[in-house]
């Protein structure tokens, strides 16, 4: 008698475990990767980068980068800057530098973005007061951009607004933004952060 109210016990236990099991998988909130995933900045011609070398103020520079994609580094020389984020070119530097110093900490700063006029911009396209080209800022959102175009219009359909970007293999990929929740709820879940060359449109509702 005990050893099959043992069984039984253990048959309801793992049925209720079965049970539970298939309800946490159903009910899983399922997350969309978002725009807020590729944020990278990729330097470009003309931007202007500090270099500085922890307790070596003689390789501390200001530099530009120059029309062939490359900064000149004192002790190291040339070093390809252009495509590349701050913390590759930083890499680069510690990787050169280490002939010549022991450990070095190197450290790169985008100080200003100047490259070429596309690269360096944020278009608002659509169903917007003012349409415009926006000059990039680091930190600058969706929401930013579209108050920068002056908000939607009345005819707008905000919440099938679109960010187009252009990924690293040349594709343009589109991001969809509810921009009416971002708007009128406060619902920040896709007012994502925008980089240089993004382009939010926002279209017309139907009639």
């Amino acid at each position: 008698m005990k050893s099959f109210r043992h069984v039984l016990v253990l048959c309801v236990a793992l049925l209720l475990t079965a049970c539970a099991t298939g309800r946490g998988s159903t009910d899983a909130p399922k997350v969309e990767q978002g725009a807020q995933a590729v944020t990278t900045y990729r330097i470009g011609v003309d931007d202007q980068l500090q270099i500085t070398v922890w307790h070596n103020a003689d390789l501390s520079v200001s530099v530009p980068v120059r029309p062939d994609g490359m900064i000149t580094v004192p002790l190291i020389g040339d070093v390809v800057a252009g495509g590349k984020t701050t913390e590759e070119v930083s890499a680069q530097i510690k990787d050169k530098l280490q002939a010549y110093v022991r450990d070095p900490q190197v450290a790169v700063i985008l100080t200003e973005l100047r490259s070429h006029e596309y690269l360096s911009r944020v278009r608002v396209t659509g169903a917007v007061r003012t349409p415009v080209s926006i000059p990039y800022r680091q930190g600058m959102t969706v929401l930013d951009a579209v108050l920068a175009a002056g908000g939607t219009t009345e005819f707008a359909a905000p919440d099938r607004t679109e960010l187009y970007r252009e990924g690293r293999d040349g594709v343009t990929k589109p991001y969809s933004i509810r921009l009416d929740k971002v708007l009128k709820q406060g619902d920040l879940a896709t007012n994502y952060p925008v980089q240089p060359g993004d382009v939010v449109t926002v279209p017309l509702r139907a009639f």
